[in-house]
């Protein structure tokens, strides 16, 4: 294919996107890498019908805790479907794929054991309803990710146009690979599981605050336990400005994307399996200065999971914004004592 524009010209067969052909996968990469910058109107609209802002009544509502489990679920369950589908195609099997592919698999499926399962089910509290549109977007955006990772997971590759990052090994002795390339896995398996213990220590310390207030309310008013099938149900706070509350009110953000930002770094361990090459690809803008990155370091590039964080991020950053400015309105300026949202004492973000 000598052009990436030509991959929007006709969509495969349902059965190469359930079974991706590497063709299928820089198709599939060229339309998700785009995503990020769709997230504008984001930017542009305060209508997000879940979490604080969900919709008091709506036909299309789906019980909280479902919908969420639901949407999640696509993504770890998904995972392990392409994988064990194309992993045959490259006559192998999951259990003989290298080990820092494996441990990539699995660090995705920690991370999704907590926030499809535990989260929503064990650890929340109550969860609001979610609009039917936010459930469907979470799938397809689960779908894109989760059939994006597993097909490089089990060895696919794709050129990127213009970059060499890909087969920089003990063998390529051309240039001196930088001492710092050896290290990258390690140093992103700590910020993967710092991330994610701070991410729930976060969530969990939110999640007890909402039901103090909650038990409090319930003991002062004895009608709204008999109002609320669930006491805790729209019971809202806003965290204290302390411990990792003191300087943003969405730290639990933050530290998802140092988590996310660790398994970019493993990935850099999972190298492309021969003859699983894929069509050359052109990078949006904005992902090529992580293919320059990575050619300068002598790794391969973790193209899947740079899409990945990338679509994270910017999906996530203007809902904390809408999230702070909810904050504003319901309990005020002094609350929010000076903080931002995702950045240390900023009135935007």
């Amino acid at each position: 294919m000598g052009s990436t524009s030509s991959t929007l010209n006709s969509l495969p067969p349902l059965q190469d996107l359930l079974h991706p052909t590497p063709e299928t996968y820089t198709r599939i990469l060229f339309i998700w890498q785009y995503f990020a910058s769709l997230t504008i109107v984001l930017w542009l609209t305060t209508w997000f019908p879940m979490g604080k802002n969900s919709l008091k009544s709506s036909i299309f509502n789906i019980p909280g805790r479902l919908a969420w489990s639901v949407m999640e679920l696509m993504a770890p369950l998904n995972l392990i479907y392409v994988m064990k589908a194309l992993a045959p195609k490259l006559n192998t099997a999951l259990t003989s794929l290298p080990l820092p592919n494996q441990i990539v698999a699995a660090l995705y499926l920690i991370h999704y054991a907590n926030r499809a399962v535990i989260s929503p089910l064990v650890a929340a509290p109550s969860m609001s309803p979610i609009h039917a549109l936010i459930t469907v977007s979470g799938l397809a955006f689960n779908w894109f990710t989760s059939t994006s990772l597993a097909a490089w997971l089990v060895g696919y590759h794709v050129p990127v146009a213009g970059y060499r990052t890909d087969g920089f090994g003990d063998s390529d002795t051309s240039t001196t690979r930088p001492v710092i390339s050896d290290y990258l896995p390690y140093l992103g398996l700590v910020l993967f599981f710092l991330g994610m213990a701070g991410n729930i220590i976060s969530e969990r310390t939110f999640f007890r605050l909402r039901r103090e207030a909650a038990d409090q309310l319930h003991t002062q008013k004895e009608s709204h336990a008999k109002n609320a099938a669930n006491k805790y149900s729209k019971v809202y706070v806003i965290p204290p400005a302390q411990g990792l509350f003191r300087f943003i009110l969405y730290p639990h953000y933050v530290f998802e994307w140092l988590e996310w930002t660790g398994f970019i770094l493993v990935g850099t361990a999972v190298y492309p399996a021969s003859g699983a090459v894929a069509p050359e690809l052109s990078l949006a803008p904005w992902l090529t200065p992580a293919a320059a990155l990575a050619q300068r370091l002598r790794v391969p590039l973790p193209l899947a999971a740079v899409v990945f964080v990338v679509n994270v991020v910017t999906s996530m950053v203007p809902q904390a914004r809408l999230g702070m400015k909810w904050y504003l309105s319901r309990f005020g300026k002094d609350k929010i004592a000076g903080r931002g949202a995702v950045v240390p004492f900023s009135g935007w973000l």
